[in-house]
């Protein structure tokens, strides 16, 4: 089936994950949250973002966080910096990875960034600038691309534009996102093949029409070999009716597991860690697997 030997889960829970709960979650649990996934064997665990407070209250507490976190040997532990402002006070914090989160439509560029599609790589030009000269490793996550909820389908041509412009600023790695769920394996193949090379590519896909893990394996089958996924299917699209969130890890894991691909990570290890947060989050996780090894 030409898929990888490896595959790199690239945990987003603790912050795509939590940044839409409504009731804050206290740092303490974060950080044991932190902690737990950690132990499952995962190895790159996105932490939290240094957004501004006003825009997602659920991240004021990104300082403190990463201050209270018991940090694993070998464990990455990224952040995401919305601008130069966000990278100061990530820096403060000795952070060694960041990522910028971008968009492939005029659209959302505007809505979520207060800029056009021209003005963002303005505004990222000096984060990645800076944050390269620092040392960092920098990430870039392209936003709807494959549908706008305001522009529909986004043509591939569109996306592998914005995503070379993002490499053109010196980027380590690009985490394609299906911000709405909207994607299919046909199209998930046909973007990868816009590309040059699948090796700095990730992807990041929503399970809102059920086609996360058949996107996922379509991406693997290209060439990709990081996932982006969430303990337990934390988080949502607040941009589709009905969206489930993202791609449970738990799920990618299991996936993973049968078609015979090193992880590294423990699937029981993990299922009791998003059982353990779903508690706290006081409500079941959304994830299958979860649901089928909790209730066995």
């Amino acid at each position: 089936m030409n898929l990888p030997e490896r595959v790199t889960i690239y945990e987003v829970g603790p912050r795509d994950g939590l940044q839409n709960e409504k009731a804050v979650v206290p740092v303490a649990v974060k950080a044991e949250f932190l902690t737990r996934l950690a132990a499952t064997g995962l190895k790159v665990i996105e932490a939290t973002s240094f957004v501004h407070p006003k825009w997602v209250p659920q991240l004021a507490d990104a300082a403190d966080l990463l201050a209270a976190l018991d940090r694993a040997p070998g464990v990455r532990h990224p952040v995401l910096v919305p601008n130069e402002r966000g990278l100061d006070r990530a820096l403060e914090s000795g952070v060694s990875d960041v990522a910028i989160f971008a968009s492939a439509t005029e659209s959302f560029a505007r809505r979520n960034l207060n800029r056009s599609m021209d003005e963002q790589y303005a505004m990222f030009e000096p984060v990645v600038t800076r944050a390269r000269e620092a040392g960092l490793w920098v990430r870039a996550y392209l936003s709807m691309a494959f549908g706008d909820p305001w522009e529909g389908d986004v043509p591939v041509a569109q996306v592998a534009e914005a995503g070379r412009r993002l490499f053109d600023l010196g980027i380590h790695e690009l985490s394609l996102g299906d911000t709405i769920g909207v994607g299919t394996a046909g199209r998930v193949q046909e973007l990868i093949a816009a590309f040059d090379s699948p090796e700095p590519l990730a992807v990041h896909f929503h399970d809102t029409y059920g086609q996360a893990l058949a996107n996922t394996l379509a991406a693997l089958q290209a060439g990709v070999t990081t996932v982006d996924s969430s303990a337990g299917g934390l988080g949502g699209c607040p941009y589709a009716e009905s969206a489930t969130g993202n791609l449970a890890t738990e799920d990618l894991v299991w996936m993973l597991d049968g078609l015979g691909i090193s992880h590294g990570v423990s699937l029981d290890a993990l299922v009791e860690t998003s059982v353990w947060m779903a508690e706290r989050l006081g409500r079941p996780s959304p994830s299958r697997v979860v649901t089928a090894r909790s209730s066995s």
